[in-house]
């Protein structure tokens, strides 16, 4: 459970910022932590202060820190293994921190970092889609295309040009048209549940952003070399993938992880400021409410992000 203590301020050390925050992002990954359900891996320690997604000031900077300064607005991607995000103080590390523009909010900056590199990563890695449009159409699917990853992940793609197929709840199936999506699937009815296309398209990457589906529900709708990039991947995700690899098959289901990346970080930065993409945000909620938001971060419906404010 979560619980509101006095804690001291934390000391930057080597490659280290102390930073004062004025915004942190929830993702799905913070209450699995929580619940030990990364265990050995996450978090080095309990009790821990969870949460990674943090937009802030620098208050000092740590022996060999270079480019930064007292004042400087950044965006950070904080070590899961520690967090430090759900407290009015945090030291981030410099190579995965950027400078934050001053057309992208603290709320949209501390957006950023998971949800979206892992939407960055995921299609311009592992699905190919070249983000300069100079490649082929590649038809994708994603799916919960209206929660964190789903949103900059629909617009990603689009500006590399590809066909963009999304699946949704009905209260957001014109949210997701409006972020670029060419089709839109309601989930819960039998063609959003079978996740065909509708104009009969095979996909040649899912980006996989929902949970228990099986294989055999994507499998149909693949190209023959069409992959399922699975950004929450389970037991199950890696019993297939290797299954895969074995048996030589061209359809293939990759696990995926993102990879904390500073530069990464000042792309997607660059691209909200150049009004290229933006953060749909779900809610708002104060730091001594921040167990509501934890709430609605467990409870899996919200449409965009869930963010924490310090404000004086």
């Amino acid at each position: 459970m979560l619980n509101h203590v006095e804690v001291p301020i934390p000391t930057a050390k080597k490659g280290e910022m102390l930073m004062k925050l004025e915004a942190t992002s929830l993702n799905p990954v913070d209450w699995k932590i929580q619940k030990g359900y990364l265990r050995p891996i996450f978090p080095a320690k309990f009790p821990c202060i969870p949460a990674s997604d943090v937009a802030g000031e620098v208050v000092n900077v740590g022996p060999g820190v270079q480019g930064f300064q007292p004042g400087d607005k950044i965006v950070s991607m904080l070590n899961n293994r520690n967090g430090g995000g759900l407290a009015e103080y945090a030291v981030a590390p410099a190579k995965t921190t950027m400078k934050r523009p001053p057309e992208v909010s603290a709320e949209s900056g501390a957006s950023l970092p998971i949800a979206g590199l892992t939407a960055l990563q995921s299609i311009r890695d592992s699905a190919g889609v070249k983000l300069d449009g100079t490649g082929k159409e590649v038809n994708l699917l994603i799916t919960a295309a209206s929660g964190g990853v789903g949103q900059y992940a629909v617009q990603i793609a689009k500006l590399g040009g590809a066909h963009v197929t999304a699946t949704c709840g009905a209260r957001n199936i014109n949210l997701v048209k409006d972020l670029g999506a060419d089709e839109v699937l309601d989930y819960k009815t039998p063609e959003g549940a079978a996740l065909k296309s509708p104009s009969g398209r095979k996909y040649d990457a899912v980006i996989h952003c929902a949970s228990h589906l099986p294989w055999s529900t994507f499998q149909p709708h693949l190209s023959p070399n069409g992959k399922v990039i699975d950004i929450t991947p389970n037991f199950m995700t890696f019993t297939t993938f290797f299954t895969k690899k074995l048996t030589l098959c061209s359809q293939q289901i990759v696990p995926f992880l993102a990879s904390p990346n500073g530069n990464d970080l000042a792309y997607m930065a660059n691209l909200v400021k150049e009004g290229k993409i933006k953060t749909i945000i779900d809610s708002k909620y104060p730091l001594h409410k921040a167990e509501d938001a934890w709430a609605k971060i467990m409870d899996g419906h919200a449409t965009g992000k869930i963010v924490v404010t310090f404000e004086e």
